[in-house]
C-alpha cells in the first residue's frame, strides 16, 4: 500500500464537482473511497475524465486495485502510459525511490508497453537508490524497444553504472554511443573526479567538441578538490579567454584556489566580478571570500565582507573567528564570539576549532580549557581530534608539556601524528628532549614518512650539541626513505608567482638580489641586528652559518618584493614552513627599515610586521 507520506506529493482532489459528491468525498486517498467517488459520477452521469487520473492510478498502484485503474484509463482517451509515467515521476523523485521501481515491474506484470519517459524515471529511480540491477533490466528493455538512440536515456545509463560504480561499464558504453551531447561528457567527468581521476578527467575535457560552463566549473573545481589550485587558476583564466561567463558555482571555486595560492589579485578580480554580476547575496560565496581574504592576509577586507553579509550562518562567523586566529587577534576572535552569541547563534565543532586556535597562540592556557568544557557542558559538542590536537598544542606552546602528556594518555580516541607533532614542536621550544624521543617513538608509528617531525627532533638534538644523535636521525631518515622537504617562500607580482628555495641562484634577478640584500644587511647592522646562527643546525663554522641564513627563503622573496613592487604596497610571502627566529627578527627590523608592512603565511599562521613589530608578539 501507498504511504501517506508518499500521498501527500499529489495536490487534494478537487475536481469533481460539488453538485455530483458530497462534501466527505471530495478527496480519495484509498481504493475504497474511489471506488465511491466512482459510484457517484456514474449516478450523476457525469464523465470519469473529471476524474484526476493520476491520484487514480496514484492511489491503486502498488495494490491489488491496479487492474481496477486500467478498467478506469480504458474509458477516457487519454492513454494509461501517460497517466502511469506521471505516477512513476512522483516515486522517482520521492524519499521512497524504490517505490517506483516496485511499480515498474507491475506495470510489466499487466502488460504496460513503457515508453521513453517511463525509462526515465525509472533510471533516476535506480540511480537515487543505487539498484544496478535493476538498471540493467531497464537498459534490456531500452534495447529491446529501439530507444538506444534517445541520447537523454543513454546519458542515464551512463550515469548509474558511473554512480552505481561501475566505471568501466560506463566508460565502455560512453565510448560506444553514436550521438553524445555535452550532458554526456559532463557525466564521465564529475565521476572521474568523485574518483580522483583528474589527470583522466581533464583528457576527456581537452575532448570534447563543446563545452558548457558546467563543463569549465567541473574541471576547476575539480583541481581544486584534487589539491591542484595552480591547474585550477590557469583553467578559468583559460576559460575566460574562451569567452564564457563564470556562474557562482565557479566563483566559489576560483576564490578557493586563489586562497590555496594566496593570489590576492585574482581574488579581488573575481569579488569585483561577483558584485558586478549580482551574487552578494550568496552565503556560499560571502564565506569563501571571507575564507580568501583570510588566507590572502587581508584581514580588514576579511572583516568588510563579513560586515556586509546580509544573512550570516554559523559557517561565516566560524570563518571570521578562524581569520582572527591566525592572525593573532585572538582578543578579537574572542569578542567576536561573544557577540555571536548575543546574536542567538549556536556554535558548532568548527567554532570552537578556531577559539582554541586563537587561545594557544595567545597563550590563554585557562580560557582554552574553559572553552573545551564549554563544548560538550553547554553546546553536547563532543570533541573531536581537532580538539584535542589544538588544546596538546596549547599546553605544549605554553611549556606545561607534562600536562600535554598526561592530557594525549587520558584522551578518549588514539592520538595521531599531529597530537604527538604538537609535543615534539613544544620539546624543540622548551628543550625537553626526553620527551622528545617518546614523541618520535609514537610518530614513526604513526607518520613514518612525515619528514618534518623528524626534522625537528634532529634540531632538538642539534640544539643541545648532541651530533652523534643528529646524524642517527638523519641515517634513519634515509634507512626508511624519508626525504626531507625543502624550505620555500613565494610570492606574486602583476599576476606572476615568484617561488624561492633557500640559496636559490636558479631566479632571473638573482644576483640583482643579493646585491640588494647586502645593502640591507648594513643597514639592519647599523640598527642593531646581530644574526642568530643558532638555527642553522649544521655542524659548521660559524661564517658558513651566517651564509646559509643569508639565503632562507623568506629572505629571498622579500628582497625580491622590496624590488619589483612600488614603495608603500604591502609584501605578501607564503612559506611552507615555521619561520626561523632569525627571519622573523629581519622582517621584524626590515619593515620598519623600509616602511613597509610585510604578511608572511607561514605552516602555522600568519605573521604581520608593521613599524618593527610582528601581531604575534614574538609567540608563535
Amino acid at each position: 500500500m501507498l504511504s501517506s507520506v508518499t500521498l501527500s506529493h499529489l495536490p487534494p482532489y478537487h475536481s469533481v464537482p460539488r453538485t455530483t459528491t458530497s462534501e466527505n468525498l471530495r478527496t480519495f486517498n484509498s481504493p475504497f473511497e474511489l471506488k465511491q467517488v466512482h459510484a457517484q459520477l456514474i449516478k450523476t452521469g457525469t464523465p470519469l475524465s473529471t476524474l484526476p487520473l493520476t491520484r487514480v492510478g496514484f492511489v491503486c498502484a502498488l495494490n491489488s486495485s491496479f487492474s481496477y485503474a486500467q478498467r478506469i484509463f480504458e474509458c477516457v482517451e487519454k492513454p494509461e502510459i501517460v497517466v502511469w509515467n506521471s505516477c512513476l515521476r512522483i516515486f522517482a523523485e520521492s524519499d521512497s525511490p524504490t517505490d517506483a521501481i516496485s511499480f515498474f515491474y507491475r506495470l510489466r506484470q499487466f502488460a504496460v508497453l513503457p515508453d521513453h519517459f517511463t525509462c526515465s524515471f525509472v533510471l533516476k529511480a535506480c540511480a537515487r537508490s543505487l539498484d544496478m540491477y535493476s538498471g540493467i533490466v531497464v537498459h534490456v528493455y531500452i534495447e529491446k524497444l529501439g530507444f538506444q538512440s534517445n541520447v537523454i536515456l543513454q546519458n542515464m545509463i551512463v550515469n548509474l553504472y558511473a554512480v552505481c560504480g561501475a566505471m568501466g561499464d560506463a566508460r565502455l558504453l560512453f565510448e560506444k554511443m553514436s550521438q553524445r551531447d555535452v550532458v554526456t561528457w559532463n557525466i564521465m567527468i564529475t565521476q572521474m573526479i568523485k574518483r580522483k581521476d583528474i589527470d583522466g578527467a581533464y583528457d576527456l575535457f581537452s575532448r570534447m567538441p563543446e563545452r558548457s560552463i558546467r563543463s569549465w566549473t567541473l574541471m576547476i573545481a575539480g583541481y581544486v578538490q584534487c589539491g591542484k589550485p595552480k591547474e585550477a587558476i590557469s583553467l578559468f583564466l583559460e576559460m575566460e579567454k574562451a569567452g564564457q561567463k563564470a556562474n557562482e558555482v565557479t566563483v566559489v571555486a576560483v576564490l578557493t584556489a586563489c586562497a590555496d595560492l594566496c593570489a590576492l589579485d585574482l581574488g579581488r578580480r573575481v569579488h569585483e566580478y561577483s558584485n558586478q554580476s549580482g551574487f552578494q547575496r550568496n552565503n556560499r560565496i560571502s564565506n569563501t571570500l571571507i575564507d580568501m581574504y583570510v588566507k590572502c592576509g587581508c584581514l580588514e577586507d576579511a572583516s568588510r565582507v563579513f560586515d556586509e553579509t546580509q544573512e550570516r550562518t554559523i559557517v561565516s562567523w566560524s570563518a571570521m573567528i578562524a581569520g582572527f586566529a591566525m592572525h593573532g587577534q585572538g582578543g578579537e576572535a574572542l569578542k567576536l564570539y561573544g557577540e555571536m552569541i548575543q546574536t542567538g547563534m549556536k556554535p558548532n565543532d568548527v567554532t570552537f576549532v578556531g577559539l582554541l586556535h586563537a587561545c594557544s597562540h595567545m597563550g590563554l592556557v585557562e580560557k582554552g580549557r574553559e572553552f573545551f568544557s564549554c563544548m560538550t557542558r553547554v553546546y553536547n559538542i563532543q570533541p573531536k581530534i581537532e580538539h584535542y590536537g589544538c588544546m596538546v598544542d596549547l599546553f605544549s606552546r605554553a611549556g606545561l608539556l607534562q600536562e600535554a602528556h598526561e592530557f594525549i594518555t587520558n584522551m578518549p580516541i588514539k592520538p595521531n601524528g599531529v597530537i604527538w607533532g604538537a609535543v615534539l614542536g613544544g620539546c624543540r621550544v622548551h628543550k625537553n628532549i626526553k620527551l622528545a624521543e617518546e614523541a618520535i617513538k609514537h610518530i614513526s608509528e604513526l607518520d613514518p614518512l612525515n619528514d618534518g617531525y623528524y626534522v625537528v627532533l634532529s634540531n632538538v638534538y642539534a640544539e643541545a650539541g648532541r651530533w652523534e644523535e643528529v646524524a642517527k636521525i638523519r641515517k634513519l631518515m634515509k634507512d626508511q626513505g624519508v626525504k626531507k622537504s625543502p624550505g620555500w617562500s613565494s610570492i606574486t607580482v602583476d599576476g606572476v608567482v615568484h617561488e624561492f628555495v633557500a640559496g636559490d641562484q636558479t631566479h632571473p634577478q638573482a644576483e640583482e638580489i643579493f646585491k640588494v640584500w647586502e645593502k640591507l644587511l648594513v643597514k639592519m647592522k647599523l640598527k642593531g641586528y646581530v644574526p642568530n646562527t643558532s638555527v642553522i643546525l649544521l655542524d659548521v663554522e660559524e661564517k658558513e652559518k651566517e651564509k646559509f641564513l643569508y639565503r632562507h627563503s623568506e629572505k629571498l622573496a622579500l628582497v625580491f618584493g622590496l624590488m619589483n613592487t612600488r614603495p608603500g604596497i604591502p609584501i605578501r610571502i607564503m612559506k611552507n614552513l615555521r619561520v626561523c627566529e632569525d627571519c622573523h627578527a629581519t622582517l621584524k627590523l626590515l619593515s620598519a627599515i623600509e616602511n613597509r608592512e610585510i604578511i608572511v603565511r607561514d605552516r602555522n599562521r600568519f605573521h604581520c610586521f608593521k613599524d618593527g613589530v610582528c601581531n604575534c608578539r614574538d609567540y608563535w
